[in-house]
Parts: structure tokens; sequence; C-alpha cells
């Protein structure tokens, strides 16, 4: 037996019979699931130092477990003294396990340390059932050694999934422990 995340098998055991439950699927093969979890950093300082982007790579493959890759721009803008094939970012794509063991360590470890946490907005929803969420600092993850930081740079963090409306991909993310804000009532 090889080894499979904890969110896998929550997902295998729990999360699909409890959509199939609350959604009235016909087949499992209907349920929504995680494609894959994009991580995204812009760092904008990046322009006059061009060292802020060895470190933002990285800080995002420390995170994330796997090697980042620089983002660059794709066209002049002069008002920002941008070049186009300047790097200004880092990303991340994961797939698989290592996906499902971020988002082990991004519920369980990283939102709790968040200061004033009252949970993530559900505004997030793209209408095809993806979620983005912005994280303000990378401190809030335990790889990341505070003493050796020299700026602090936020991330957007986006869910892709199979589902086809957002009401079942708000339903999948909470099941994944996600904590969403609670909504008021009207």
């Amino acid at each position: 037996m090889s080894y499979q995340p904890r969110l896998q098998q929550k997902y295998k055991e729990e999360i699909i019979p409890a959509l199939v439950k609350q959604f009235e699927y016909k087949t499992v093969m209907q349920v929504p699931k995680l494609t894959k979890i994009a991580i995204n950093q812009g760092i904008g300082d990046a322009l006059t130092d061009k060292k802020l982007i060895d470190v933002g790579i990285a800080e995002m493959t420390a995170i994330t477990g796997q090697k980042a890759v620089p983002t660059v721009s794709k066209r002049d803008v002069s008002n920002f003294k941008l070049r186009k094939g300047n790097p200004i970012g880092a990303r991340v794509t994961l797939r698989g396990e290592r996906m499902y063991e971020f988002l082990d360590r991004l519920v369980s470890v990283a939102l709790p340390r968040v200061r004033d946490f009252r949970g993530i907005n559900d505004k997030g929803f793209d209408g095809r059932g993806n979620y983005t969420f912005g994280v303000t600092e990378q401190l809030i993850f335990p790889e990341i050694d505070i003493d050796k930081v020299t700026k602090i740079n936020g991330m957007d963090v986006t869910f892709v999934t199979t589902a086809t409306t957002d009401q079942e991909a708000l339903a999948l993310l909470k099941e994944f422990g996600l904590p969403f804000k609670n909504q008021k009532k009207q």
C-alpha cells in the first residue's frame, strides 16, 4: 500500500458521499474534484532589485515543496519602467499528492496563523467553479524563516475544480475544510 495524503483519503471516503447526498448526483463521476492549485506571487520591486525574484522563487519552493518558476512581463509599460521579458513574479502549479499536502498545510497550519482571522471571503468564485483568494504575507507559512525575510510579499492561491457552478465548488471546498466567513442571513 503506497502513501496517500490525508485529504485525498478524506475526499474518497467522506466528501464524495456527502456531495452525492447534497446535490443528488446520479453517479459518483459527477462529483466535482480539485484538479490543481495555482499559487502566484507578484514581486513589483523586482524591477529595481533582481535578487528579489530569486528570494521569491526560493520562498515559494519552500512553501509548496515544488520548484517555482519566474513569471515574465508580456509587454512594455513605460509608466512602470517595465520591459518585455523582465521577471516580475513567481508561480507554482500543484497537482496530485503535492496539491493535497499543500491544501492540508494551508487549512490546518497556515490560515490559523493569520492575525485577526475570521475566515476567507466567499466572493472569489469566477462563475465556473474556480476559487481565488489572496494571502497578504508569506510569513503565515511555517517553512519561512522570519529572520531571513527581506520583504513581505503576498500571494494569490487559485483552486481549480471540475465543478460547473459556484455552489458546487463552495460545497467541495467547505468539505475540504477551507474556513469561509459565516454568511449573514438576509
